[in-house]
């Protein structure tokens, strides 16, 4: 996988719903010494999934809204826990801001299968407070290959 495009999966910052709020993370972090630190959500399995924008490719935003919203659909006909969040860009001059879901309890292959399913380069996956970028397209890496990151809190 490109090492540009690898740091900004890294750097990109996820707003997830929490018991008590949004949470604001991404994957570069230091390695965490105390997981109970984290909020609960961060100790938990789940997956952070979207439709949109296959292989990079900037798709009009109905088209997206319909991809996504099928996504949702299928997730909850599988008896997950879907929210909504969102991951974007921090740098000044980012414009990156692309929606997805938190899937909660959902395995690290069933998320695979979705993210390749719906043809995205990777997915997030976290489990046991680890989260992993999986590569869940054969054009951008072997499906299944993980980059081990670890949770960075933002204010």
């Amino acid at each position: 996988m490109d090492q540009n495009l690898l740091r900004s999966y890294f750097a990109t910052v996820y707003e997830l719903p929490s018991e008590s709020g949004m949470i604001r993370v991404s994957l570069d972090g230091e390695i965490v010494k105390d997981v109970n630190a984290l909020p609960a959500l961060l100790r938990q399995r789940f997956a952070i999934l979207t439709a949109y924008n296959p292989r990079s490719m900037l798709l009009p935003r109905r088209v997206n809204d319909s991809r996504h919203q099928v996504m949702r659909d299928l997730l909850i006909l599988g008896c997950y826990r879907v929210e909504h969040c969102v991951g974007y860009d921090e740098e000044p001059e980012g414009v990156f801001r692309e929606p997805a879901w938190v899937v909660h309890g959902i395995s690290r292959e069933e998320s695979i299968h979705f993210g390749h399913t719906f043809r995205q380069n990777t997915i997030v996956y976290c489990q046991d407070a680890r989260p992993e970028l999986i590569a869940t397209d054969p054009t951008c890496d072997d499906i299944g290959k993980s980059f081990q990151g670890n949770w960075r809190q933002r204010v």
